[in-house]
């Protein structure tokens, strides 16, 4: 009995003394780790006191790249990296304020389109008036309107659409001037505006009811080069090279600073300075713009950003382009974003560095003017793609923000439509050409552009070079399945009418082009038949066939599926998918009808729309032109409604151009254009200057008084328009020349571009022909995942290894538009989160469009 009590006892005391070592050993271990994390905190203290900026680069954030994976944490603490200057430098760059010119370059836009545009322009002078409590970003608007003038009865005249925009902002700057009043009040007199003769045609100048100034530069043809080429040449030595460069110059001559600090102070203004290109029917928000800003500013080396562009209109036309838009943002420009840089911002809403256009080789070369046939076409017919390809060449870098929406008129007409499309494909091609073939020079200075991104960009191109050839096999699969004719025939049948298009366009030459556009879309329609046929043949095939595991199938499910995945990744785009329907349908259209009409009519180098102004010019003498106060356009299947509200008429008298002559003296029309200049040289009594009461009658109670320039910056224009923007003189034998080589640019082109396909097309016809030899052979799967023994499919290699490369570049492109949605998100996230609470809300505020302005929509 006493040892069993002993044992237990011992057994006891033997378990308490092995309790009491484990509450010590515990007590060790906690006490060593605690001391491990308040050293660990010790060591990384600066983290909780660390600034950061709203995004940075890796080699940023951290002193390696690298990572320890199995202590990730602990590594990504330790290698942070914490530079006081760093933080010191971001810090004053911050406090920097911006001066951001918003420049517009209108021609025949229509009441609408000008409405939208102005009130974008004071929505931003309502968002950052010109004395506000932020003093981070001044806005100064410019818009440049071409061929505004015209001569009547000897008298210098503005058209109707320099009045109308005259209107526009007049009724515009009540509807922002009486903003959060009360209905009943005694409105105040509107403050007078300046009216400014000028060596270029005239100016207006408006202070915005918020301060901020817009200047409308009205350009007579006559006395300045037009075109929108000359319009952004125009305003970029004007903001640039004489607002932004002559304070300096004049510092450095009057010695009161060293040259040192005076070329400091002027690359501060440079990397400050930016430039928002848009087009006179373009609507944005203010928050758009700053996104912009926002990208520019926080990485030095990208010369360019662009946003997301959202055709606006009615009709199927404008349907097709929402899609085909949509997709070129989601998966192409993405991709370039993402693997090297955009190649393309467009100039409808893009912003540009000051210091990017100012750089070598970049706006002195934009002023180039055109000396041969293909400069015709890459210069003047895509000139927001050429400045954009003299960026990347000089080393910038020019990126996509899907974050930043505008919205523009899209063409609702086919005819505009093509038109548009004609001059855009062939500029596209000559701008890509050039840059890959500068591209291991321009792999060299761009550190964003690769030679692996130089051979995406060329298969790229090898795609849209075989564009055609690719949907006559679609054609053709269309017409066996369709049909259930042979392949053979199915091909050559497919090939027929648009080699007889193709015919019929050289025939007719660029001078009936409606006559090409007319036939063009007659075939359009029976081709979106033929598709709408082929798609429900493809699924009725599965069906029928119990299997999907076809070339066709697998492409048709897996196209599909990318598009609704990626739409679903842009919830509010999502709707677009529904007009994705209209787009495949209306692939032959645009993809094989429309570049041969294109690259045929290579040689026309006309603008090709909004060109109702020279068929007005040529109205018969005591017409009556409608000055319409408010129009409605309704566009349904090609088919013009149009409403009419508040019409206001003026009976105008006419001259035709033919009787200018014996009016001014002149002896052609040509020289009766050019009748002021000759005519102050002569001593002959100057034409009558009407527009001065045209533009205060026009401007109504927002009162125009005349104002000057001073003698500096008359003389600025008179040399610059000397120098680079002299209007270009008739040369009959040069046009000539330039007309003989454009056409055999369209010969030597067209032969190429076709050959190319002519020889796809011939290998995948002796291919079917040889039969099952050369095929491939793959057994049959079925729906339920069995292998059909007794079935067997077969396809040919070239069609394999084309649909294989098409699906491998969507894959490619549908990779980098997931990390592009990813840095999106992350960059609205952070811009959204820095944002003061007073900014969102004036913000917010100036975003909210007044009620009164539904009156005049």
């Amino acid at each position: 009995m006493r040892q069993m009590v002993t044992d237990l006892t011992l057994r006891v005391c033997g378990q308490t003394v092995y309790s009491e070592g484990s509450v010590v050993g515990y007590a060790l271990l906690g006490s060593s780790l605690v001391s491990w994390w308040v050293g660990l905190v010790l060591c990384t203290l600066y983290i909780w006191f660390l600034g950061t900026n709203r995004i940075e680069r890796t080699k940023d954030l951290f002193v390696r790249s690298l990572y320890e994976a199995a202590f990730i944490d602990q590594s990504m603490l330790l290698n942070t990296r914490f530079e006081v200057v760093h933080q010191l430098r971001h810090n004053s760059k911050e406090k920097e304020k911006m001066t951001i010119y918003l420049c517009a370059t209108m021609w025949h836009e229509t009441y609408d389109e000008m409405m939208k545009m102005i009130i974008s322009m004071f929505r931003l002078d309502k968002f950052r008036p010109k004395k506000n409590q932020f003093s981070d970003v001044a806005f100064e608007s410019h818009i440049y309107f071409d061929d505004a003038f015209k001569q009547k009865d000897g008298e210098r005249h503005v058209n109707e659409y320099a009045e109308t925009l005259a209107e526009v902002i007049r009724e515009v700057y009540i509807i922002f001037s009486d903003e959060g009043k009360g209905s009943f009040r005694e409105r105040k007199p509107l403050p007078e505006q300046k009216l400014i003769q000028t060596p270029y045609g005239c100016r207006l100048q408006y202070t915005l009811p918020h301060g901020n100034t817009l200047i409308v530069h009205f350009k007579d043809k006559h006395r300045i080069r037009h075109k929108k080429r000359w319009s952004q040449i125009m305003y970029l030595y004007y903001l640039l090279g004489w607002r932004l460069n002559r304070p300096h110059f004049q510092m450095n001559e009057e010695g009161e600073e060293e040259l040192a600090s005076i070329e400091e102070r002027l690359r501060k203004a440079k990397e400050n300075t930016y430039i928002l290109a848009l087009d006179g029917d373009t609507d944005f928000q203010p928050s758009a713009v700053m996104l912009l800003v926002d990208r520019l500013r926080m990485y030095p080396e990208v010369g360019a950003a662009c946003g997301r562009i959202h055709p606006t209109g009615t009709g199927p036309m404008v349907w097709y382009q929402k899609f085909e838009y949509a997709v070129g943002h989601w998966l192409q420009k993405t991709a370039e974003h993402v693997f090297g840089c955009v190649l393309c911002s467009p100039g409808c809403f893009s912003l540009f560095r000051a210091a990017a256009l100012m750089d070598d080789n970049v706006m002195k070369r934009y002023t180039t003017k055109p000396s041969e046939a293909a400069h015709y076409v890459q210069y003047d017919q895509g000139e927001d793609r050429w400045l954009c390809t003299l960026l990347l060449q000089q080393g910038w870098r020019v990126e996509y923000n899907a974050a930043s929406d505008s919205y523009t008129n899209a063409p609702q007409e086919f005819k505009e439509f093509y038109n548009q499309r004609r001059r855009w494909g062939p500029s596209t091609m000559a701008n890509t050409l050039d840059l890959l073939s500068s591209g291991g020079l321009t792999a060299e200075k761009n550190k964003s552009i690769s030679r692996l991104y130089m051979l995406y960009q060329t298969i790229t191109m090898a795609a849209s070079i075989l564009g055609p050839a690719t949907v006559c096999l679609m054609i053709a699969g269309s017409f066996k399945f369709v049909l259930k004719i042979d392949a053979n025939f199915a091909l050559v049948l497919a090939i027929v009418p648009p080699v007889i298009y193709m015919i019929i366009c050289f025939y007719l030459g660029h001078t009936k082009s409606d006559t090409q556009i007319t036939i063009a879309a007659i075939m359009s329609v029976i081709y979106a038949f033929l598709m709408t046929a082929t798609l429900l043949s493809i699924i009725g095939d599965m069906v029928n066939q119990d299997t999907f595991v076809t070339p066709s199938g697998l492409f048709f499910i897996g196209i599909t599926a990318m598009y609704v995945f990626t739409a679903l990744l842009h919830p509010h785009e999502f709707h677009l998918i529904i007009y994705g329907f209209l787009y495949v349908i209306c692939i032959p259209s645009g993809y094989l009808l429309l570049i041969i009409y294109s690259m045929v009519n290579m040689n026309n180098v006309s603008w090709g729309t909004r060109e109702s102004g020279a068929q007005a010019a040529a109205a018969p003498a005591k017409t009556n032109q409608k000055n319409v106060k408010c129009q409605k356009l309704l566009k349904v299947c090609g088919y013009s409604l149009e409403i009419q509200v508040s019409e206001e008429v003026k009976v105008v008298s006419t001259v035709p151009l033919n009787n200018v002559s014996q009016v001014t003296g002149g002896s052609a029309p040509e020289a009766a254009t050019e009748v002021p200049t000759q005519q102050e040289e002569k001593g002959t009594p100057v034409i009558t200057n009407c527009f001065i009461t045209q533009l205060k009658e026009s401007s109504g109670e927002l009162p125009l008084k005349e104002d000057c320039l001073n003698e500096e910056e008359e003389q600025f224009w008179e040399d610059l328009i000397k120098q680079y923007l002299k209007p270009l003189e008739s040369d009959k034998a040069k046009e000539e020349k330039i007309k003989v080589e454009l056409k055999d640019l369209r010969n030597k082109t067209t032969f190429v571009f076709f050959i190319c396909n002519a020889l796809w097309l011939v290998a995948t016809f002796f291919l079917q022909a040889i039969g099952s030899s050369v095929s491939i052979n793959i057994p049959k799967v079925l729906i339920n995942g069995t292998v059909d023994k007794n079935g067997r499919i077969f396809i040919d290699p070239i069609g394999l290894m084309f649909l294989i490369g098409f699906a491998t570049l969507l894959v490619v492109q549908f990779f980098a538009m997931l990390w592009h949605r990813i840095q999106t998100l992350i960059h609205f996230i952070a811009y959204n989160g820095t944002e003061a609470v007073a900014n969102r809300r004036a913000m917010r505020q100036s975003q909210e469009i007044p009620l009164d302005i539904n009156n005049f929509l």
